[in-house]
């Protein structure tokens, strides 16, 4: 405007900024009030989908690291025990994989925590799979097969109940009660939908978008609180309170494991493509299995399963490892959450991711003493989680919720920007159906 302005005149003043878009008005309590009782009991069934999951799995462990190599005179994880078991369970994946209807789902390299609904026939394959992967110690998680199933029952049977009711009610209702339902807590799901409802077309302020799916979140993490008291509380040694040295350790710590990270994505794009040239899933998931129990045998029983309990052994002793055996673990669990991820088995990357960056930052604390346990395993978890997930929200979450100590936010806020700079924009651990990755 000021090239506009007569010579030698005084500039006119600087256009106004442009005003802001309408706030969404807020929705009535009466339209709000019909939302309650279908959220109450999708947050109610996804959390006793979980836990039912989760108590088979449990079971079955038992008898395959239990009570079947003690009748055979075996140890229990011996390394010809675990290259035996991960190899036989690739194999009874693959089986199903091949065999069942609809094949157990999707390509899971092709996934992500919350999609579209699949079909109800899927559902039975899908936790079989679960289920023999959870109890065969490989190293997955149960939340992407368990949100999966949890949104496509929510999506099924709620629009039969309601089907004049918007179908991505549904899916987020499910997303969210499973959410709350594995982290014991609604507040992980706030945050994890808060950028996808934020941007939904639709009346109401994102308050009332978030509604529903808080009520199911709260309703999940209730009943799993309730029944199975869960806890991710490390009981890491007390934390003293911020230095400028946690500082320096967590600007370099959570970049370094988001570096890390971002080496396990390109070795998924590559691995993957090698086991879809095999073509079958059940030589690839048997010859997945092997490799994961080739690692097991490398890095010892710890780095097997989906990697929350065994995450609570190694907290409970920060110096009882060296940095060696801190460093071998990271690599050889991450290197089975990567070969697992892309040989077929179905799993989440979220708890296995958990134990890499709390190995990791425990290795950091073990080469330099002077950075304090809390400090290495919270921004190790940070910096792994985002390469993994880009899921920003979903990874300060987790790594605040490892310690029962508030004063480690301030610099998770912090380390988060240099380590997301480096994340962001980059190839993600998901393809699309043609192979290419998500970025």
């Amino acid at each position: 405007m000021a090239d506009d302005a007569v010579p030698d005149a005084p500039a006119p003043d600087p256009a106004p900024d442009p005003a802001p878009g309408p706030v969404p008005a807020s929705l009535s309590a009466r339209a709000l009030l019909p939302l309650v009782v279908p959220s109450l009991v999708v947050g109610v069934v996804s959390a006793l989908v979980l836990l039912g999951v989760s108590a088979v799995a449990g079971q079955l462990e038992d008898v395959l690291w239990g009570t079947l190599p003690d009748a055979l005179g075996i140890g229990r994880y011996s390394a010809l025990w675990m290259i035996v078991m991960l190899t036989a369970t690739g194999l009874a994946v693959g089986v199903v994989v091949r065999q069942v209807y609809g094949h157990a789902g999707p390509d899971p390299a092709t996934t992500g925590l919350v999609d579209a609904p699949l079909a109800p026939g899927v559902l039975p394959g899908l936790l079989v799979v679960t289920v023999l992967a959870l109890a065969g110690g490989v190293s997955l998680g149960p939340e992407n097969p368990i949100t999966a199933t949890n949104i496509a029952l929510a999506y099924w049977l709620g629009r039969r109940a309601a089907p004049r009711a918007p179908a991505a009610l549904w899916v987020s209702l499910g997303a969210a009660g499973t959410i709350g339902a594995l982290f014991g807590t609604p507040v992980a799901a706030a945050l994890i939908l808060t950028e996808t409802l934020a941007a939904r077309p639709g009346p109401g302020s994102l308050w009332d978008k978030l509604f529903g799916p808080l009520v199911a979140a709260g309703a999940g993490a209730l009943t799993t609180v309730l029944i199975a008291r869960p806890t991710f509380d490390l009981n890491l040694p007390p934390y003293p309170g911020t230095h400028w040295s946690d500082l320096l350790a967590a600007l370099v710590i959570a970049p370094l494991a988001a570096a890390l990270g971002m080496a396990a994505v390109r070795a998924f794009l590559y691995l993957h493509a090698l086991f879809r040239r095999i073509g079958h899933p059940v030589p690839a998931l048997a010859a997945g299995g092997l490799a994961l129990g080739l690692l097991g045998a490398l890095g010892g029983h710890l780095t097997l399963f989906k990697g929350l309990d065994e995450v609570k052994t190694l907290a409970s002793d920060p110096d009882g490892w060296s940095a060696g055996s801190f460093a071998l673990m990271t690599v050889v669990k991450l290197a089975a959450l990567v070969t697992a991820a892309a040989c077929g088995f179905r799993g989440g990357r979220i708890f296995p991711g958990v134990f890499v960056g709390v190995a990791f930052g425990l290795c950091a604390h073990a080469l330099v003493p002077a950075v304090h346990p809390t400090v290495g395993v919270v921004s190790g978890v940070l910096g792994i989680l985002l390469a993994l997930t880009r899921q920003g929200w979903l990874s300060l979450f987790t790594a605040a919720v490892l310690v029962s100590d508030t004063a480690v936010l301030p610099l998770l806020c912090v380390a988060v920007l240099p380590a997301w700079l480096l994340v962001t924009g980059r190839a993600r651990m998901q393809l699309h159906e043609d192979g290419t990755p998500l970025r």
